[in-house]
């Protein structure tokens, strides 16, 4: 079981790409090399192999966080969860469930919002396709601070409120702000459900 995730920069076009491009590849490079895990196409395109099914929605939040720290800019992402098939050094040509998934997330449901999930499991599509529909209504909304500050927080996970204050170079209480409107703890609290839900569909399969 593995899961791979389909995505597209929106508004690509009007941004350079030297601003996000190094960026992107930097995120996916955590993941593994290229083309074999992670692999930009058609310029703006990618498609990117999360092994540890678990982690995809906390790297799909990564991506975004990243992208939208650029003013702009922003990233569609579907997540497709699954078996891999055939496998080869290139992510584009290996094949499989996950790929199926993805492929049918990012073709069908994405064109209602900016980050959708395929699972062998219609249940657990239903729950996080809602939940984050709700989700984006805050994420597709973050500033470039906002995203800044959530970034900040998932690179240094066991820094304190002071400690991520003072990297940002603002006060305790604007970077309780940024917290509160970026919507973190709500968020934080998805992904653990999202964590848990995995953890316990590949236990059980």
């Amino acid at each position: 079981m593995t899961s791979i995730i389909t995505g597209d920069i929106i508004n690509s076009r009007k941004v350079l790409t030297t601003e996000w491009l190094p960026i992107l590849k930097q995120i996916f490079e955590a993941a593994g090399s290229s083309p074999k895990t992670w692999e930009i196409f058609r310029g703006d395109s990618f498609q990117v192999e999360i092994k540890n099914v678990s982690d995809a929605f906390l790297f799909a939040i990564e991506l975004k966080t990243a992208i939208k720290k650029i003013k702009g800019l922003d990233i569609r992402l579907a997540i497709g969860i699954g078996e891999k098939s055939f496998d080869t050094n290139n992510i584009t040509e290996a094949n499989g469930e996950a790929f199926i998934n993805s492929g049918f997330a990012f073709d069908h449901l994405l064109k209602k919002q900016n980050l959708a999930i395929k699972t062998p499991w219609s249940a657990v599509d239903d729950e996080f396709n809602v939940s984050f529909s709700l989700a984006l209504l805050v994420m597709d909304n973050w500033t470039v601070n906002s995203a800044e500050y959530v970034k900040m927080y998932l690179e240094t996970p066991k820094a304190t409120q002071k400690v991520i204050a003072k990297r940002l170079d603002i006060s305790e209480s604007s970077a309780s702000e940024r917290r509160k409107r970026a919507g973190f703890d709500e968020i934080m609290k998805l992904e653990k459900r999202f964590r848990q839900v995995m953890e316990q569909k590949i236990a059980d399969s």
